[in-house]
């Protein structure tokens, strides 16, 4: 006689337990990599001159070294990770494309093309500065590629939004080029916003972005109900009642601000948007509730070790957190594909 099935409510508990357990561990990661950020480099700090630091105001030399450089340099890192990997999971979301990132619709290079002419001829020369024509540039992207999408026959498929956007990314990627090339002095400045590091920023920086990032936030999580209704198909996701082109405009919005501002703050880090949201459904499944906070977490860890290895590996020089992020995450990716827990 066969075994009687398990109740429903039973495994229900099971996986919410199961998903509750990963997300503190999760939350223990992030705290981790913090301290780590904050007290490994190529000048080790010891755990104690950390806390005496941030909590009873030391004045050592690691002190100051902790407060002036690290905690800004932490706090992006913090921002950064959580903005590209939210990002990255409603872009997949919203365009059904499991290899979708914020390059996928032009956003990243439309920050690279407001850097660019920042430089060449706004006459901009400092990361603070550089915020504002990053996210113009971003939001110009995405209209863009909205409006080349929504145009004609079926609205704004996943199809006509991949190709508009690499339609428009490629058009963007020639305009970079062309004013750099024709600008020494430009390309020689850019370089270094351009292979993406969250070294050197301060607390203006972190300023100046975080209103943004809780605004960015906020839409996407409010269209985690119709990202899960929209996996199942449009036709399905309209017959659950849910406006199909309001949780596209929505959630398209809230992953323009949110790369406009990470890519704005540390350049164009690339691979956090693309592996952080399949990392996050392997771990907790398919419910975006619970993969848009778990994604929220691990894209600053992904950021911040990748950041704080890149500081100790050929000391005293660093690599940069762009290439870093790329050098670690490529690996685990395909570990996970090969051991197939990343969702068809």
């Amino acid at each position: 006689m066969p075994a009687a099935a398990p109740p429903i409510h039973s495994t229900r508990h099971a996986l919410v337990a199961r998903r509750i357990g990963w997300t503190a561990a999760a939350v223990v990661a992030v705290l981790l990599s913090v301290l780590l950020s904050l007290a490994v480099g190529a000048r080790a700090v010891a755990p104690s001159a950390v806390v005496d630091a941030l909590l009873y105001g030391g004045h050592s030399d690691d002190a100051e070294v902790i407060r002036q450089l690290r905690v800004p340099r932490t706090l992006i890192g913090l921002m950064v990770g959580a903005a590209l990997a939210l990002a990255g999971t409603v872009l997949q979301g919203i365009t059904r494309n499991p290899i979708a990132d914020p390059g996928i619709l032009g956003i990243s290079q439309g920050s690279s093309v407001g850097v660019v002419l920042a430089i060449a001829f706004a006459g901009v020369h400092t990361l603070s500065g550089y915020v504002w024509y990053a996210f113009a540039g971003a939001a110009v992207a995405s209209v863009a590629v909205y409006a080349i999408a929504s145009s004609g026959r079926g609205g704004a498929t996943p199809v006509k939004l991949a190709l508009g956007g690499a339609a428009i990314n490629a058009l963007l990627v020639s305009v970079t080029m062309g004013v750099l090339t024709t600008s020494a002095a430009t390309l020689d400045e850019f370089r270094f916003w351009q292979v993406g590091s969250i070294a050197g920023r301060d607390a203006e920086v972190a300023g100046q972005v975080w209103p943004f990032l809780v605004l960015g936030t906020v839409l996407v999580i409010s269209v985690a109900r119709g990202l899960d209704a929209l996996a199942l198909g449009e036709d399905v996701a309209k017959g659950l009642g849910q406006n199909v082109a309001a949780v596209r405009i929505v959630g398209g919005l809230g992953a323009t601000v949110l790369t406009g501002v990470a890519v704005a703050a540390a350049g164009p880090i690339a691979f956090i948007g693309l592996a952080v949201p399949h990392i996050a459904r392997a771990i907790v499944g398919s419910d975006h509730r619970w993969v848009l906070p778990m994604a929220a977490l691990i894209g600053p860890v992904m950021l911040l070790v990748s950041d704080v290895i890149g500081r100790i590996v050929f000391p005293p020089s660093e690599v940069p957190a762009g290439v870093m992020t790329a050098l670690l995450g490529v690996p685990f990716l395909v570990a996970l594909v090969r051991r197939k827990a990343v969702p068809a």
